[in-house]
């Protein structure tokens, strides 16, 4: 089956994950595609980082045990590892050795935030998540994106309504948003990029769109034909922008906001498995979170699939869509 319109027509890689039995990523809550087009997956399993090639071979896992709910995660111009967990920021050499931590682990700010008391379980309804004010870092940040000078800007997050940015070596620089709905304001800022000119660019999920600022944090533009964008990542040969929004969809952009492609169902439905067992036939996406592009311009989707849905898919969570030329 083809996917996408035009020059944007991609074709699904069944089985790309080549995997041991028994290997699972559960959730993918994000991917990163490096200069080599070594494919890196972050997931909430027991092999919190893997790197497979662009073929589906699994070349090097590492992380169990470091990470107790990986949420963002990026590879920097260094080569470094960066991820977001335990309300901390912190960054890995790529043989897996800690030189550098944000934030205390398990220590969040003050947002004013509070459990919501009649949210059953994940609160899909979205009435628990937010922040009642803008607080310092962290209180459950959710991405990491690294400048080529190294400094670090972090969404932040699911209850909290900022974007920091940080030296390289970990010193707040300053922060911006509140919570709401205008122009540099959040509900849940939930994955963060930077595009050539090092303009950052913020998944705005609950407000269903992204927003775009310079680097003093200064509102530039925001696009709203979204659902729920969760992931994004911007190519380097054409600047095509690629989102995964958990609204169980793919799209495609130009840099300037016109869609260029988009398939999947559009719709968000939150129903939970009893089992762990897929209905037949498989849908083709649950929940897509992660999202990266190769120099090829094939697509890399992780999601996350237990979370959202309670099913384990196995190596499925991510899905190749090679483009067709």
């Amino acid at each position: 089956m083809i996917y996408g319109t035009g020059k944007y027509r991609y074709e699904l890689v069944e089985g790309w994950a080549k995997c041991p039995k028994g290997f699972s990523f559960l959730n993918v809550p994000g991917i990163f595609v490096d200069s080599q087009d070594r494919v890196h997956v972050f997931s909430r399993s027991a092999h919190p980082v893997a790197t497979f090639d662009r073929e589906g071979n699994l070349l090097n896992w590492w992380g169990e045990g470091f990470f107790k709910g990986m949420h963002g995660s990026c590879v920097g111009p260094d080569g470094c590892f960066y991820f977001t967990d335990n309300q901390t920021v912190t960054k890995y050499s790529p043989d897996g050795k800690l030189l550098l931590t944000l934030g205390k682990p398990g220590q969040p700010s003050d947002t004013g935030w509070a459990p919501n008391p009649n949210a059953k379980g994940i609160d899909f309804d979205f009435l628990s998540i937010d922040s009642i004010k803008g607080g310092p870092p962290f209180n459950t940040p959710t991405g990491v994106a690294v400048s080529s000078s190294g400094e670090i800007y972090v969404s932040d997050g699911y209850r909290n309504s900022r974007v920091h940015k940080f030296a390289p070596d970990g010193t707040l620089l300053y922060s911006w948003g509140e919570p709401g709905r205008g122009p540099g304001q959040f509900r849940v800022p939930h994955w963060i990029w930077l595009d050539s000119k090092e303009r950052v660019w913020v998944c705005d999920r609950h407000n269903d769109r992204i927003q775009i600022f310079n680097s003093k944090g200064e509102f530039l533009d925001q696009w709203t034909d979204l659902r729920l964008p969760a992931g994004m990542a911007i190519d380097k040969k054409e600047e095509t922008v690629y989102v995964a929004e958990i609204a169980r969809r793919v799209s495609i952009f130009t840099i300037k906001g016109k869609l260029l492609a988009r398939w999947g169902e559009g719709t968000y439905i939150f129903k939970r498995s009893t089992d762990g067992k897929e209905s037949k036939p498989p849908s083709l996406f649950l929940a897509p979170h992660g999202i990266g592009v190769d120099s090829l311009g094939d697509i890399y989707v992780g999601e996350i699939a237990q979370g959202v849905g309670g099913i384990d898919r196995g190596p499925r969570t991510v899905q190749k869509f090679a483009r067709i030329t």
